[in-house]
């Protein structure tokens, strides 16, 4: 019979996480997470294994980054970047996915509750790392430090508030609760000995762990949004000018990097900040179709589209977007729309690629970057069809395939009733050089420089960030803008950044996230409660210091 405890926020919030998340968060004796009591049962001791709790806390990280559902879908599925329409009755789920493209979610929905206890147990795991009874070296302390930003940093910003216990009380103690200047300030100051006591990375392999450079980002980042955290309005100057420092900081070892999708292969880069060990198969299977490679591991699971008026934003045509045999663009789009070969690539041409069905073809080599619209291609440029029969040509629209015109957009768009080709599809790791890769960028340079861009504009500064955009957009192989304004920010971001769990954060800070958009439920259009998420019910009832959100 176990003697040890775990305190009552951790336990009841891991079990959350565990119930959906792919993670496994088992805890047994031995873990690092179990809180050693006095004889009451009552006092907090110190963690008897500190390593072992810092990786329990990159542990839950990777699993978020893995997960196409929880943190991914909350940050992505609930913009303009992602949809998942019902295909016959996959992607079905009882409506888990629509409600969220829609804004209709509510406070049992079940992402919500996962990512609720996977980031606040990781929060409580490294207080107790940082507490002087776990005498936990200085590094340890500031690694300490910059995850329990992370998580506290991601509560505030999903939830407007932050449970926050002190290990050393009771266990039958309600945490307190952090809302608004309180909860920035108290991140800043775990950013702060973070970025006092963490080293500099010293090569690629070590920027997988927590560095200086990558808690600098994460103040740029606190600093950018705390306009927004504390309901301020309008972002203060002082603010803007940390961001800039901060970027500025990070400049000395980081450079935008040309060659776009190839910063997202497992090699080394000059972007990527901070990457974390979580495979990537998610991420490319979750919008392919199943007999795109069905030869691979994955083989396409045929869910995940985007708006036409998201593929838009990139320059080229409209109802093409096709790359010859080099990978060169054909439909006079900008590298990060990325496109569709005609065929895939002879395994000899493909160092490091994997050939198993024996066909001669790298594995995967038929499948484009980046939005993929239009008729899809076998190995020898066989045209691909879907399991009916019919072309296999993802098209613009949504909804019955009888209401699709010639060019892909359906006159009575709708989230069910789809057939298998509906929606453009994204891609940004690419199985031609490994289907479950764990290498995931978490913080990568071009958001930084973004954010300083962003943080000029702010400060009144449009001249120099239109410098800094346009600098960005030639390495892309875009056009220079002639002038820059809020919307051209937003849209350069989603450019760059899209499914880097970034887009619902920037569509807030940009007033953008409650406008309507394809399919959205017009009832949601302007309501300003979905800024924020729902406390689950099953944490209002356990810590009575939690309100819940406004509209919920």
């Amino acid at each position: 019979m176990r003697t040890n405890r775990l305190n009552l926020f951790l336990s009841l919030s891991a079990a959350a996480f565990v119930a959906v998340s792919c993670t496994d968060l088992e805890v047994t004796e031995t873990d690092s997470v179990i809180t050693p009591a006095d004889a009451n049962g009552s006092t907090f001791v110190g963690v008897a294994d500190v390593e072992g709790a810092l990786n329990s806390g990159y542990g839950t990280i990777n699993g978020l980054y893995t997960d196409q559902a929880n943190y991914y879908a909350l940050q992505e599925v609930t913009a303009d970047s992602y949809l998942i329409p019902t295909r016959g009755s996959d992607w079905g789920d009882n409506g888990l996915w629509r409600q969220l493209h829609q804004h209709e979610w509510n406070a049992t929905q079940a992402f919500v509750g996962n990512v609720w206890g996977g980031v606040n147990g990781l929060q409580l795991v490294m207080s107790e790392v940082i507490d002087a009874q776990s005498n936990a070296s200085s590094t340890q302390k500031a690694e300490a430090h910059f995850l329990r930003a992370w998580s506290m940093m991601t509560t505030l910003d999903l939830f407007g508030q932050v449970p926050v216990r002190d290990v050393t009380l009771a266990l039958a103690s309600f945490p307190e609760v952090l809302t608004g200047a309180d909860a920035v300030a108290f991140i800043a100051g775990d950013l702060d000995a973070a970025i006092s006591g963490l080293p500099a990375a010293s090569d690629f392999a070590s920027r997988e762990k927590a560095t200086k450079e990558a808690a600098q980002f994460m103040k740029a980042r606190l600093m950018l949004n705390k306009h927004i955290f504390t309901n301020a309005g309008a972002p203060d100057a002082s603010d803007m000018a940390a961001v800039i420092s901060l970027v500025d900081a990070i400049s000395g070892s980081h450079s935008l990097q040309s060659g776009y999708f190839d910063i997202f292969r497992d090699t080394e880069d000059s972007e990527t900040i901070w990457w974390v060990p979580a495979s990537v198969g998610n991420n490319i299977w979750n919008g392919m179709h199943y007999n795109m490679a069905p030869e691979m591991a994955g083989g396409g699971w045929n869910g995940f589209s985007t708006l036409a008026e998201y593929y838009d934003l990139f320059e080229g045509d409209p109802f093409s977007n096709n790359v010859d045999e080099m990978g060169m663009a054909v439909d006079g789009q900008e590298e990060r729309r990325g496109g569709v070969p005609s065929g895939g690539k002879l395994i000899g041409d493909v160092p490091g690629g994997s050939d198993g069905n024996g066909d001669g073809y790298a594995d995967g080599s038929n499948i484009g970057n980046g939005f993929l619209i239009g008729q899809q291609y076998n190995y020898d440029g066989t045209p691909l069809q879907q399991r009916q029969g019919r072309p296999l040509n993802f098209t613009r629209g949504f909804g019955k395939f009888e209401n699709l015109d010639t060019n892909g957009n359906n006159s009575s768009p709708e989230l069910i009733n789809n057939p298998e080709e509906t929606g453009i599809r994204v891609i940004k790791y690419n199985p031609t050089y490994g289907a479950f890769t764990n290498h995931k960028i978490a913080f990568r340079y071009a958001d930084a420089h973004l954010m300083k861009a962003e943080a000029l504009h702010r400060s009144g500064n449009s001249g120099q960030a239109l410098t800094l955009v346009n600098e960005l957009r030639s390495i892309r192989g875009a056009q220079a803008l002639g002038s820059i304004s809020d919307q051209d920010l937003l849209d350069e971001r989603g450019r760059e950044l899209y499914g880097e769990f970034v887009r619902r954060t920037d569509m807030i800070r940009f007033g953008q996230y409650t406008r309507g958009w394809e399919l959205k439920a017009s009832a949601s259009v302007g309501d300003t409660k979905w800024n924020k998420f729902p406390i689950p019910l099953s944490q209002l009832a356990l810590n009575p210091n939690l309100t819940q959100n406004p509209g919920y």
